[in-house]
């Protein structure tokens, strides 16, 4: 490990799975003295620190001056705790895991968005709080860093030092592109797997409908689990970008009901075999 990559302190603002798992890479790869932890929830911090996620429960206050503060929580929370950060050392470095980008950036206030480097690691399970953590959630994932051109040097140097050094592939685009893209891949997907489940529960029997599940169903279904808490705020910041997938989404099935409608089964072939490709660059 090089010495200027190594960092005194860094702070994580949110327990979960994302802040959890980022402090277990931050420990596994030795990047920092201490790994200290803020989490209004009591018995997430007692599961982080028996968890070996942090090295010490603090108060927002206490970390001011930490050489980074990482911001894992709900895509609204972030730009609630921004607000309360804008009294931070000039060294200290702000991160944010958020799912949408552009809402978030655009509500950073400016006295620390020079510090603030918009960032959203593509991973996660559907799986959340601090027992969900996994220490090798972000190897060999993407991180897509946003409109960076805000931000100082220094900081956007240590960022990709960081997410460098946990083996990370770091990508670069603006807020507005990320969120159409994350859309297609994440939020428009939720969305679905969300609604298919709705239709099982709203099932008279669905007990006897899980009872003939197999894989397709729980593939599809599997992140369904997620927070509704962090899935509604994403949805809202989102808000445009999925209501126009929706429709996108919504032309397709329509598609697929006039074939089968018509008895177009040669056509329903080629459509399938059309979806088949996506996998050929994945």
């Amino acid at each position: 490990m090089c010495d200027n990559i190594r960092l005194n302190n860094i702070a994580i603002i949110g327990l979960g799975l994302m802040g959890g798992s980022f402090g277990l890479a931050l420990k596994k790869y030795n990047l920092c003295d201490k790994v200290l932890g803020v989490d209004y929830n009591i018995s997430h911090q007692k599961d982080a620190l028996e968890l070996g996620l942090v090295d010490e429960i603090v108060e927002l206050e206490d970390i001011k001056n930490a050489d980074m503060i990482v911001l894992a929580v709900p895509v609204d929370g972030i730009i609630s705790i921004s607000k309360q950060l804008i009294n931070i050392s000039n060294h200290t470095t702000i991160i944010d895991f958020g799912g949408t980008k552009e809402k978030i950036v655009n509500s950073i206030p400016i006295e620390i968005r020079s510090n603030f480097v918009a960032s959203h690691p593509m991973c996660g399970t559907e799986k959340f709080g601090p027992t969900a953590s996994l220490s090798g959630l972000y190897e060999g994932k993407t991180i897509v860093l946003c409109d960076v051109e805000a931000n100082d040097k220094i900081h956007l140097q240590k960022t990709e030092n960081i997410f460098t050094a946990i083996e990370m592939d770091i990508v670069k685009m603006s807020a507005k592109e990320h969120d159409i893209h994350a859309c297609y891949m994440s939020h428009l997907p939720h969305a679905i797997s969300f609604s298919l489940a709705n239709i099982v529960m709203n099932h008279e029997n669905p007990k006897d409908i899980i009872s003939l599940a197999a894989g397709g169903f729980k593939d599809m279904s599997r992140v369904a689990k997620s927070s509704p808490w962090m899935w509604s705020d994403i949805f809202r910041q989102n808000r445009t970008n999925l209501l126009d997938s929706i429709d996108v989404f919504e032309r397709e099935l329509v598609l697929a009901k006039n074939m089968l409608e018509n008895e177009q089964y040669d056509d329903l072939h080629k459509w399938m075999s059309k979806a088949n490709t996506l996998h050929d660059i994945l």
